[in-house]
């Protein structure tokens, strides 16, 4: 019992927060009413954002070493919602109110929305950063949010 408790890394300082944050937008982004989203979409964007950033948890986290979430030797379950429910969910509930009158509006909404969580996770001292910045981060987010977000949205829409 004791390892699988050490292997979930549950006293991790600040774990609190990304467990708290990822299942409340998780838990948002299920039963919000679905605008501008239907279920299939809400599943292909789901798993196509959750795959992305798995990815970059391998290449920032791991093979770069620039953060490190909790305990730097395992991937805890603080870390593992942190990339499999945070954006995930934040990207599909972007996608359930983007519309093209909007769009700049909640692009700005969301990336202070990730740029928060992210300060949040630093200030609690789950998050630790070698090299990683905000002035990477907020770029990284309105790129997301303005460009990629909506292609994504354009693939997944396009019936053929």
């Amino acid at each position: 019992m004791n390892s699988i408790t050490r292997n979930l890394d549950l006293h991790a300082q600040g774990i609190w927060l990304p467990i708290a944050v990822s299942l409340l937008l998780f838990l948002y982004a299920l039963f919000m009413t679905k605008k501008e989203i239907s279920w299939r979409e809400f599943y292909i964007t789901f798993g196509v954002i959750g795959y992305f950033a798995w990815i970059s948890d391998s290449l920032f986290g791991k093979m770069l070493d620039l953060v490190d979430f909790g305990n730097p030797k395992i991937t805890g379950i603080g870390e593992f919602l942190s990339y499999s429910l945070i954006p995930s969910s934040l990207a599909v509930i972007y996608l359930n109110y983007l519309k093209k009158t909007n769009k700049w509006t909640l692009v700005i909404i969301f990336a202070i929305i990730s740029t928060l969580i992210e300060w949040g996770m630093r200030k609690v001292g789950y998050m630790k950063v070698h090299g990683w910045s905000f002035i990477i981060s907020i770029p990284l987010y309105l790129v997301v949010y303005s460009f990629l977000l909506p292609i994504h949205r354009k693939i997944i829409k396009c019936k053929s």
